[in-house]
């Protein structure tokens, strides 16, 4: 987003003219990088280690303004590439320490350089983004990940993030015949305050590619696609969990007070019956043991006690445990005791018998107990040979190679709760992703085991085109309906491939990648990723500061002039909302996060807006008061002041001189008409046709 703050000065057409852009590292990342970096216009210098010897982006030497053979971390190589004149730097060679020891090297020699990193040290990230200050960096492999788990999912979601507390989910939606929406929604209903439409298509017809191309009036029929934004759960914050286990304390502490001896049978019963019902059946047995055993302890040192008031609770204690040990023969295999301990011939056959019976049931629990431990000792030692559960049968997402990719795409799909089963050639650490079922071996075996037959996608993460696309050839063979996703390293591979396999959905992560390297260039801060009628939507952080090209625009400006979706504004007094109300002003210090494909960044950054083409002729207001509620009305959609407002409706009829957009026009009739002000909608650009 352009500034008054970076020192470049800006055209009159308003495209900032001598902007610079440093690109280090010309490998598939680097080459997608600099292409998207071309589409903004500027000028673009690269530095690479040697002449590359294949262009995989064929275009990238003619846009390039000058290509370096050098070592980038050398001050006279960067000097060489006008280091000081650029605005920002991308380092994206492979080598992650060769880019932090570039990244010092720039900034000390340009320090208002932005500074963009290909880096997987997330936490020397974090230190060197708090201490160098405009440093973003990024892992290519956990940017496209999002792109892969979100592509194999055969449900209605295209993407996920959270925000603020909030998990958003995109969702595309076709509309049944029995849905709650069909003949029964105009689409502008549909938007609340927790869900916003993006697109909406008729039966076959084919999808849009920005985000406000419908027409709100429109009564939504069976076929429809709708994709939208929509906020699904509330995630909890450190204060809401403090407050739940407070709760849980309050409740804990009522259920004690609670107790009676009245009720206190019927609660024993209850935790008895829930206790039960999930133990096994030998921990069942030895927990109605555990309890015969205490009780019968507690009678025997009851009994004897009473018997022979000569002897201790000690004493009395200590040969009921003796006899539950098995000890009978001990205490009475003709032993003379001395005068303090019972003996065996002036005792009485009952409680002899008694004595008999504690030292048979002490017996049984011993065996009930040596069972519950070699059943869970057995039960270790399977989790430990077999550690990973067991294969899904149906609907499951097969992953196919295992490298950093495809241990992220899993770990995202297991955060979807998705059944997934994980194909590798060798073997795992058994830490690593412990509860993902594992099929290890060659891949065609490994296809069959893996039930590929009745999964509901496929996806292929290898680090082999060729591979990839033979292993996903032989997986379409098996099961044709399955969703196949295609992992390329290049994307003249993925170009060519795409048209011949339509039934595959290939992804280059290079491309996937490289707008967000690009975007966080121009001092846009890229939150998450996903796709959207096959392009790259970037979920976009803004602060608004003084000068730039959002500073004093209405939301509802900033939507649909830019073709962006404002999700989360936050004032200056940290005040936040979500899907936030399209009359609110942008102020310097308000911070916004939008949806916005590359496009959309790009007129934000030269401050080029769509034409507004609609106009609203107001006819007549029905009542006094109609006029009134009115001139707040037209200030706030339009963003005209009270007293022009004021001035449009002591004259009616009136169009007002205010251009406007499509959806933003439609908004301002139907407001007026809740007031019973008549109005109607004027295109311009038809009018002007006509005449």
């Amino acid at each position: 987003m352009f500034t008054s703050t970076n020192g470049a000065s800006q055209s009159t057409n308003g495209r900032n003219t001598l902007d610079k852009f440093l690109v280090c590292g010309l490998k598939s990342l680097g080459q997608h990088c600099v292409a998207v970096l071309k589409e903004y216009d500027v000028s673009v210098i690269a530095i690479d280690s040697e002449q590359p010897e294949h262009w995989e982006v064929p275009e990238v030497p003619n846009i390039l303004e000058k290509l370096i053979i050098g070592d980038c971390r050398q001050p006279s190589i960067l000097e060489a590439a006008n280091i000081h004149q650029c605005r920002s730097v991308i380092l994206v060679t492979r080598n992650e320490r060769m880019n932090i020891e570039a990244a010092f090297a720039a900034r000390r020699l340009n320090p208002q350089i932005r500074l963009i990193v290909r880096s997987d040290k997330q936490n020397l990230n974090e230190l060197l983004g708090e201490n160098l200050g405009n440093f973003f960096a990024f892992e290519p492999t956990q940017l496209s990940a999002y792109a892969f788990a979100l592509t194999a999912l055969s449900s209605e979601t295209i993407g996920y993030f959270n925000l603020e507390g909030q998990l958003f989910q995109v969702i595309q939606h076709q509309v049944k015949q029995d849905s709650q929406w069909c003949y029964r929604s105009v689409l502008h209903t549909l938007n609340n305050q927790t869900r916003r439409i993006l697109s909406h298509t008729r039966f076959r017809a084919t999808l849009p590619k920005q985000f406000h191309d419908w027409e709100p009036e429109t009564i939504v029929k069976a076929g429809d696609t709708l994709i939208y934004i929509d906020i699904v759960q509330q995630l909890e914050t450190s204060k809401e969990v403090y407050i739940k286990k407070s709760r849980r304390l309050r409740g804990v502490k009522k259920i004690i007070c609670s107790i009676t001896l009245q009720n206190l049978k019927h609660k024993i019963i209850k935790f008895w019956q829930s206790y039960y019902q999930n133990q096994s059946q030998i921990r069942q047995v030895a927990t109605i043991y555990l309890f015969t055993v205490i009780f019968l302890w507690l009678g025997g040192i009851i009994l004897y006690t009473l018997y022979f008031p000569d002897i201790t609770i000690q004493e009395a204690f200590f040969a009921t445990a003796v006899l539950l040990l098995g000890g009978y023969g001990d205490l009475f295999g003709g032993v003379k005791y001395t005068s303090q301990a019972p003996p065996s011939e002036h005792m009485p056959w009952w409680l002899r018998f008694f004595s008999l019976g504690l030292t048979l049931a002490g017996e049984a629990f011993v065996g009930v107990l040596y069972a519950t431990v070699t059943d869970a000792l057995l039960g270790s030692k399977f989790r430990f040979f077999n550690g990973r559960p067991p294969l899904p049968q149906r609907n499951h997402i097969v992953l196919i190679g295992l490298s950093l990719l495809g241990q992220r795409v899993a770990a995202l799909l297991q955060e979807l709760k998705q059944p997934i089963v994980g194909v590798n050639s060798t073997n795992i650490d058994q830490r690593m992703l412990p509860q993902m079922p594992l099929v290890v071996g060659n891949t065609a075996d490994a296809l069959t085991k893996a039930n590929v037959a009745r999964a509901k996608s496929v996806i292929l993460v290898g680090d082999d085109n060729m591979e990839n696309l033979e292993i996903g050839l032989m997986a379409h063979a098996i099961n044709p309906n399955s969703k196949l996703v295609i992992r390329s390293h290049d994307s003249q591979f993925s170009d060519n491939i795409a048209p011949l396999f339509p039934y595959a959905q290939v992804l280059c992560g290079a491309a996937l990648s490289a707008e967000v390297f690009a975007c966080a260039a121009f001092g846009e801060k890229v939150l998450s990723i996903f796709h959207f009628n096959n392009q790259i939507v970037m979920v976009t952080e803004y602060n608004i500061e003084t000068g730039d090209t959002l500073e004093g625009l209405l939301i509802v400006e900033l939507a649909y002039g830019y073709n962006v979706v404002p999700i989360l504004h936050q004032n200056s007094h940290n005040n936040y909302s979500l899907m936030p109300n399209y009359e609110t002003r942008l102020d310097v210090g308000d911070r916004l996060i939008v949806l916005a494909t590359s496009d959309g960044l790009q007129r934000i950054e030269w401050g080029e807006m769509l034409p507004r083409l609609w106009q609203v002729h107001i006819e007549q207001a029905l009542t006094r008061n109609a006029i009134i509620d009115g001139i707040g009305i037209i200030s706030s959609i339009t963003g005209c002041n009270l007293s022009t407002a004021k001035n449009i409706m002591n004259d009616l009829p009136v169009t007002l001189p205010t251009q406007l957009y499509q959806h933003q026009a439609q908004y301002l009739i139907r407001e007026l008409s809740k007031v019973k002000i008549l109005s109607s909608l004027i295109n311009i650009k038809q009018t002007v046709t006509k005449n």
